[in-house]
């Protein structure tokens, strides 16, 4: 997620009318000193810098418990007499996709959340006992943040759920149905569940008897496994042209309609890949639903040439989604 890049991917969600670490957790803490980026592969590793008791230590438990834990994740740490202005910025140069926070108030949370909204390239997961803050949360619509109510959230619910599901291949599950070590679900009634949705939320419920996620969208709406999907590509279309730049360095990328092909093909390769992975749809024949569009060398301009700057290539696809509800109609005869 280097900040250095010759190439800039551009994705919009369209809906009809009534898209490195992806799964690499950040946790964020805070201590009378600052602790700069570090990586943690085992929560014996925590434990030699934080006591059991500590927050750090219980957010990095919830995540590592996990069936499906990440290889690893990251910890840093601001220092209690400082702002988030000036420790947010320092984030995003770092190695993970989603944060997971510390400290519940409100005001922790609204600062991280705006700033994740404002980068608009990875994840923020919190947790809250409180409808109250779900309310003000809620009206800010963030697509990039999901909130995880439950009664207990000393046990890091959201980090859990970041822990099982954020480490599977982007694209082939959704955050609904999931299933958590640890985690106690709710003993709640159908209208409260409602209500938790309703408010931008989602929680753990038993359904046929399992414990499971309720849902899997992020507090706008938008699912979880989406806007992972969005920054999946974005991401990895970057860093493949990027790739077939450096590599360059022998042979030049013609401006030409060769050049402009390879470039199309590096997409296309992505874009089979997202197939693959169960982000983009498949036709009834099998076949991936995207397209690409790039303008001819004949197409651009002058001073396109020039310049050396080939803006002419476009990309579609159509996301495969999920199922999460079914109804099903019989009929009983005798």
């Amino acid at each position: 997620m280097s900040a250095i890049k010759d190439v800039t991917v551009i994705i919009d969600i369209q809906k009809p009318s009534p898209v490195v670490g992806f799964g690499k957790p950040l946790i964020i803490g805070t201590s009378a000193t600052a602790k700069p980026y570090k990586t943690y592969t085992e929560l014996s590793e925590v434990a030699t810098e934080f006591t059991t008791s500590s927050e750090v230590y219980k957010a990095a438990k919830a995540i590592f418990d996990q069936d499906n834990r990440p290889p690893e994740l990251a910890v840093m740490l601001r220092e209690t007499a400082g702002t988030w202005d000036d420790f947010l910025p320092t984030i995003f140069d770092k190695d993970w996709y989603f944060a997971v926070c510390t400290r519940s108030t409100l005001e922790d949370i609204t600062a991280i959340a705006d700033a994740i909204e404002a980068a608009d390239a990875r994840q923020f997961a919190v947790s809250t006992s409180s409808k109250d803050d779900l309310t003000s949360i809620k009206a800010k619509d963030y697509k990039n943040t999901f909130v995880f109510y439950h009664t207990n959230i000393d046990n890091y619910p959201e980090a859990a759920l970041v822990g099982e599901a954020g480490s599977k291949p982007v694209g082939s599950i959704t955050w609904k149905g999931q299933r958590l070590k640890v985690i106690q679900p709710l003993d709640i009634t159908a209208a409260e569940l409602r209500e938790i949705h309703n408010l931008g939320a989602i929680t753990y419920v038993t359904k046929a008897g399992d414990p499971v996620t309720s849902e899997g969208k992020t507090v706008s709406g938008e699912y979880i496994d989406v806007i992972h999907s969005k920054h999946f590509v974005i991401h990895t279309l970057e860093y493949e042209v990027q790739k077939l730049f450096n590599n360059a360095r022998d042979r030049k990328i013609g401006y030409d309609n060769t050049g402009i092909a390879q470039i199309e093909g590096v997409v296309r390769t992505v874009l089979q890949r997202c197939v693959n992975q169960g982000i983009i749809a498949r036709g009834s024949d099998g076949v991936g639903l995207y397209s690409t569009t790039f303008k001819t060398r004949e197409q651009t301009t002058p001073l396109e040439r020039a310049s050396r700057v080939y803006n002419g290539g476009a990309f579609a696809f159509e996301l495969a989604g999920a199922i999460h509800e079914t109804t099903i109609k019989g009929v009983v005869t005798y």
